[in-house]
């Protein structure tokens, strides 16, 4: 985007003065090529500037003339090109200084407007600048050689002549050299060859800096060719300059010319080394025993590199943070004494390709076999610590057989061995991305960082995470906040001035949950990436809202008005919160409980808002079937194909179901079948059908309104319910339940001796006050969480006692609580004694009680 395409459409007032001598309407036919020349970078009056500035106004002229159309125009552009050559031809410096003033007067209107400009034009000046530096080295180089060439036809009698020439060169300033002085002439330029190697390094930085900020979703131009390019001409201009101290060191003295041999070569090796970069770098979450890739690129390569009998290699190693700034503060120029990690194929060769001109070594198949981990620092965990991989080689250059050892550090990588761990190493990479300097000590970052950079840092995650160009909005910002400071109370302006720490990011556990700030924040990226892109790039979920203020939000709203927002209280979950109107006109605004990932695959967000039918408006008020229609999927209705009927899933809240169950239709309840043969005397049962047991849908992530607890059922010489484990998803801590005798059960025989005892559950244990969601099945398709659970396999008759010895042989006490206090129960003795004469009537050993398995004492 050009200058003038944004600041021709401002009013004109805004640029009074500014187009007197330099007509505005010749500004508008130059408008691109104008902005395109280094203008405010000719700021002297030497030969160089005049020369650059007479190139200028030619180029100027013989563009004008291009544009010409019709005649009227035709007459118009003559007149601006008289105009021209008689203005400036004679003093082309005078039109810089007019171009100048119009460019910085249109930007200083627009950062007026917009308070920046963009990227584009920053990035634009500097190649501009670059390109006039080396036009300048250019024409510094050429003087030499006219005034070398002066020198080489004087005899002999004149050295006196030009050691003295010599010595007063030394004292003279920059801006007043004189045109026959060659040393002067020849520091000058050293000292411009130096400024010009800094820029490329500057820009080598800028590259790596934002191929490390594209690890975060940031945009990154990684075309290498402008960049190998710059480096390849300023070699070329050292290699002649190099040529030309040497050709008249006889003349400058052994002191000087040593001085600028070595400040030459200085120069050689700062661009030699900075350019053996990582073109692609290894994944910087890096699992072990998992294989990647990476490429790294010598840009100097297709220059310099001279032709060998065996091919230039580079090696891979892994190295920690302590040996990463060891090797930095050395300059890159050590070999690595020990290795961190074990890299299996992890040499390859350094190749050129003639057709692209350039320079690469590609490592396709390479795995981090294992790693060894260092020292932690305080509370820091694995995930914390930060390597990298180091690539190396050693190569030959140049005509004079330069021997090189090159060196080229990876960007941070978190080294995993289980997939658990990839959460929070990602956000030990987001951080160190996000908020690492330009030229740092390895990897060294900011332990708290303001909360507005913190805000665009997730807005960019967020953004290329889920591929959308919707980003985050203010009020997102203000929620994501209060969560992340705890701080509901505060106002939007409250956190400009607020910074963020690394312990509050992914170290500190969010209060009354059990995960940190970012691990919820990602837990919605993948969600919204895997099943909500579309809805969120509609802009028809809210998403990052409190609950709270969701109630405050809906509740003058009518009935049926509903929004999304991800669940404040599980990780990857999103809810539906609607207004629900009594008979009285008081409201109540319900949140249904949370969809996983899961449930939006088995059945999507749009046909889950097309079942409920109670949902009718989406906040403010726009009917849910014209924003949400498009997100429907098409039911197929009769037959399929193989004359199969076709069923689908439908999904409902019980407030819903409540209100379409009137009392009189109401199910009757079936009472379930008594359990056969459950105490049967050892040996082998018949089999029993299977299809008589209404067994609960435990697939759903939601539990349905009536859940049922299981309960494990002993023979009846020592009958004694089981509690839930603690790792059940009810969570509670392990407790004994006894089944109520006016409460029916279904046992299932699960063997010749155990039954399985399902009891109701009562829907107010569900967790948070959300409402259970239910799916209707109208068939029973399998499940792929039931790949994960185990097989029970019929219990052996012979084997009815043991399964479960640390059962049988409870305390009184726990029988007691199990039976009731009226039960007599025989003592503990004689418990021990009914197994003993049970297993020896099975030919059984007795427990032995060194077992701990079978001592009966837990």
């Amino acid at each position: 985007m050009s200058l003038w395409s944004l600041v021709s459409h401002m009013p004109p007032e805004h640029f009074s003065g500014l187009f007197g001598e330099f007509p505005r309407d010749l500004r508008s036919l130059l408008a691109d090529w104008l902005e395109n020349q280094p203008w405010e970078f000719i700021t002297g009056t030497d030969s160089f500037c005049i020369s650059a500035a007479g190139a200028l106004l030619s180029t100027m002229v013989e563009k004008v003339r291009g544009l010409a159309g019709g005649n009227e125009q035709q007459r118009q552009v003559l007149q601006h090109v008289s105009n021209l050559e008689n203005t400036y031809r004679r003093d082309p410096l005078r039109l810089v200084a007019v171009v100048k003033g119009i460019l910085e007067g249109e930007r200083a209107a627009l950062l007026k407007r917009d308070r920046h400009l963009p990227l584009s034009f920053h990035r634009r000046q500097e190649e501009l600048k670059f390109g006039l530096d080396l036009q300048r080295l250019q024409h510094r180089v050429g003087e030499i050689q006219v005034l070398q060439e002066r020198w080489k036809q004087k005899g002999d009698g004149t050295r006196a002549c030009r050691q003295t020439s010599l010595q007063e060169s030394q004292m003279k300033t920059d801006g007043k050299l004189q045109g026959n002085d060659l040393p002067a002439l020849i520091l000058e330029a050293m000292k411009e060859l130096e400024g010009a190697k800094l820029q490329v390094l500057k820009r080598l930085h800028i590259w790596k800096r934002q191929q490390q900020l594209a690890g975060n979703g940031a945009v990154f131009e990684e075309n290498l060719a402008p960049l190998q390019k710059r480096c390849e001409n300023l070699v070329d201009i050292y290699f002649q300059l190099q040529q030309q101290v040497v050709a008249v060191g006889g003349e400058l003295g052994s002191d000087l010319l040593s001085r600028l041999l070595e400040r030459l070569n200085t120069v050689l090796s700062a661009l030699v080394e900075s350019s053996f970069l990582v073109e692609k770098q290894p994944p910087q979450v890096l699992k072990t025993q998992t294989k990647f890739q990476a490429s790294v690129r010598f840009l100097l390569g297709p220059r310099l590199l001279q032709p060998s009998a065996k091919p230039f290699v580079v090696k891979a190693d892994m190295v920690t943070e302590k040996q990463a700034r060891e090797l930095a503060l050395g300059g890159y120029g050590n070999p690595l004494s020990e290795n961190t990690g074990e890299i299996v194929h992890n040499t390859v060769a350094l190749e050129i390709n003639s057709t692209s001109a350039t320079s690469c070594a590609t490592f396709k198949n390479m795995l981090l076999k294992k790693i060894k981990r260092c020292e932690r620092k305080g509370s820091e965990s694995v995930t914390e610590e930060k390597c990298a991989a180091l690539f190396s080689t050693d190569v030959t250059l140049g005509p004079g057989n330069l021997a090189f050892h090159l060196q080229a550090l990876s960007l941070p990588i978190v080294v995993i061995v289980h997939g658990n761990q990839d959460n929070n190493a990602k956000a030990t990479v987001l951080w160190d991305n996000a908020f690492s300097e330009l030229e740092r000590v390895p990897f060294v970052v900011a332990e708290r960082v303001p909360w507005e950079k913190m805000c665009e840092t997730l807005n960019l995650r967020f953004m290329a995470e889920v591929q959308t160009n919707k980003g985050l909005l203010p009020e997102h910002y203000f929620f994501l906040a209060q969560k992340i400071f705890n701080n509901s109370s505060a106002s939007p302006e409250d956190f400009h001035n607020r910074s963020v720490s690394w312990a509050q990011f992914n170290k500190e556990i969010l209060p009354g949950r059990g995960f940190t700030f970012w691990q919820w924040f990602d837990g919605v990226l993948d969600l919204t990436k895997r099943c909500l892109k579309s809805y969120w790039s509609d802009r028809l979920i809210v998403g990052f809202i409190s609950k709270q203020y969701v109630s405050k939000l809906l509740g003058p709203e009518s009935d049926g008005t509903f929004l999304l927002r991800f669940s404040d209280s599980e990780i990857g979950g999103i809810t539906i919160a609607h207004v629900i109107r009594g008979k009285d006109g008081s409201s109540q605004v319900e949140n249904i409980q949370p969809f996983s990932a899961k449930d939006l695959h088995i059945r999507s967000l749009g046909d889950r808002i097309r079942d409920l039918g109670q949902l009718r408006n989406l906040y403010p008020n726009q009917p849910k079937d014209q924003v949400f229609g498009s997100h429907y999927n098409k039911e197929q209705m009769g037959k399929d194909g193989r004359g199969y009927v076709s069923t689908a899933i439908k999904m409902t809240v019980e407030s819903e179901r409540d209100q379409k169950l009137a009392p009189q239709e109401s199910p009757q309840a079936v009472p379930p079948p008594a359990p056969t043969n459950i105490y049967s005397l050892p040996g082998q049962p018949p089999e029993q059908p299977m299809d008589h047991l209404h067994l609960p849908d435990m697939r759903s992530s939601a539990f349905p309104a009536q859940m049922v607890l299981p309960q494990f059922h002993a023979p009846e010489e020592a009958s004694m319910s089981m509690g839930i484990p603690s790792a059940s998803p009810f969570h509670s801590p392990p407790t004994l339940l006894p089944a109520p005798v006016s409460t029916p059960a279904t046992a299932l025989p699960l063997g010749p001796n155990v039954a399985f005892s399902c009891q109701p559950l009562s829907p107010d244990l569900l967790p948070y006050g959300y409402l259970p969601e239910d799916l209707i099945l109208d068939d029973l398709s399998p499940d792929p969480m039931d790949e994960e659970m185990p097989e029970i396999t019929p219990f052996s008759p012979a084997r009815h006692i043991s399964p479960f010895r640390p059962l049988l042989p409870a305390p009184p006490q726990l029988l007691a609580t199990s039976l009731g206090n009226n039960v007599d129960l025989p003592s503990e003795d004689e418990i021990t004694q009914l197994l003993y004469e049970a297993q020896m009537e099975e030919g059984l050993q007795p427990p032995s009680y060194s077992d701990p398995m079978a001592n009966p004492s837990w």
